[in-house]
């Protein structure tokens, strides 16, 4: 790393056994096994979760329901009886040796680096859809398709991957509408749809119809509104991971960092987990990356790898 700025004199550097970059299920994980192992850790966080928009979090177990800010609370309250320390901040920097500066100013000096920092959600760009946005507009099937279960619901998304997610939310609801856009699809994606009873509407979808803050349809550029209460959508997901990238991890075929079954990156004590470099990872799954990244991170340090 080059053209970091020196550390000055009346600077405060804190000292940790691990810096966790992300406050979310992976990176509180990751904490309460660390801190229950008796590390000095620090969990960096910006308050920005991906689910914020969410009302109830769903699958994780014993948990299921709970509002994702209720979660965190739990977890960060859960962490902290163990001595670990959370830290409302943004990681700016991290040069070589893991002098890790914060926008506070503050700078933590850390043996080993955990990357948390999960995705950002790029939404399509159809109005009604932000606004709409973890309430009756999702991404997953297994976060929310029990919610709209029974629901109209549509796929507002095109290609292979507006095709499989259609045919998945039959499961959950007997009125599924598949709106792919330009994308017309193949005989064998058409008889599985056929055979399903999901209906397609081709065309662009121009908006989503909302009244009284309620999801009422899909509007279409020829006129029709195809009445909806529930629609799901497939963001892109883009990878907080800046720092990673500027620390040289390896990528993969697809631009995310690679890391091994523990998490562990290209880089000699950096490791990630959870959504920063699993898009698909779901809370509780997240959750158990950080939880094995821990385990890893502090055998690690007790054998000196």
């Amino acid at each position: 790393m080059q053209g970091f700025p020196p550390i000055l004199a009346a600077e405060v550097i804190a000292m940790y056994d691990v810096v966790i970059v992300g406050g979310g299920p992976a990176g509180l994980s990751a904490a309460l096994v660390l801190g229950r192992a008796r590390r000095k850790v620090a969990v960096v966080d910006s308050g920005e979760p991906r689910n914020a928009a969410a009302h109830e979090s769903h699958g994780f177990l014993t948990r299921d329901g709970v509002p994702p800010g209720e979660l965190l609370r739990l977890g960060r309250a859960e962490v902290a009886g163990y001595g670990v320390e959370i830290l409302d901040d943004r990681v700016v920097s991290v040069a070589t040796g893991f002098e890790v500066r914060l926008e506070s100013g503050r700078v933590l000096q850390a043996r080993k680096l955990l990357v948390t920092a999960g995705v950002r959600d790029e939404l399509p760009d159809v109005p009604g859809v932000a606004e709409m946005w973890g309430d009756q507009v999702h991404f997953c099937p297994y976060c929310h398709g029990y919610e709209a279960r029974d629901e109209q619901v549509g796929v507002v998304a095109d290609g292979p991957l507006g095709v499989m997610k259609a045919v998945m939310l039959r499961a959950w609801a007997a009125d599924v509408v598949l709106f792919p856009g330009g994308y017309q699809p193949t005989d064998e994606e058409a008889a599985q749809l056929e055979s399903r009873g999901i209906a397609v509407e081709p065309g662009k979808v121009t908006r989503l119809a909302v009244t009284d803050g309620r999801l009422t349809g899909v509007d279409l550029a020829d006129g029709r509104t195809v009445a909806r209460t529930a629609v799901f959508v497939n963001p892109e997901f883009v990878p907080k991971d800046t720092l990673l990238k500027d620390l040289g991890c390896d990528l993969d075929d697809q631009g995310w960092v690679r890391v091994d079954a523990a998490g562990r990156t290209s880089v000699d004590g950096v490791w990630a987990a959870g959504n920063v470099v699993d898009p698909r990872a779901q809370l509780i799954s997240s959750a158990g990356a950080g939880a094995t990244a821990a385990v890893q991170l502090n055998h690690d340090l007790i054998f000196g790898s």
